[in-house]
């Protein structure tokens, strides 16, 4: 008799393992101050990524645009844990960014 051939079992990741934590951690984005994303409002987020931005060495791209990625990566990386007001006072932070920046309002869709 023949046997069955073993089916291969999808492998899992370690668990703790991060790889938004490590992108925030290593990557070339920007240098950010600490707790930047836990600040309590929207401007001050704004002010502290632009400060951030307009320091960091490691930036590839425009100052504006670095610090927009980093703020849409934050947002996304949270997903379904957080907040309404979390949520809320990060995409007002997006605004305020624009404001700093003194670029146009976003249109909306």
């Amino acid at each position: 008799m023949a046997s069955k051939p073993k089916k291969k079992m999808a492998k899992k990741r370690p668990s703790g393992r991060k790889w938004s934590a490590a992108v925030m951690k290593r990557s070339d984005a920007m240098d950010l101050e600490e707790g930047v994303f836990k600040k309590r409002t929207a401007r001050q987020i704004a002010l502290s990524l632009k400060r951030s931005v307009e320091h960091s060495s490691r930036r590839k791209s425009p100052p504006f645009r670095s610090a927009m990625s980093m703020l849409n990566f934050e947002i996304n990386r949270g997903g379904k844990n957080l907040s309404a007001e979390r949520r809320h006072v990060l995409n007002q932070a997006k605004q305020e960014l624009r404001k700093v920046f003194h670029r146009q309002p976003a249109t909306p869709r």
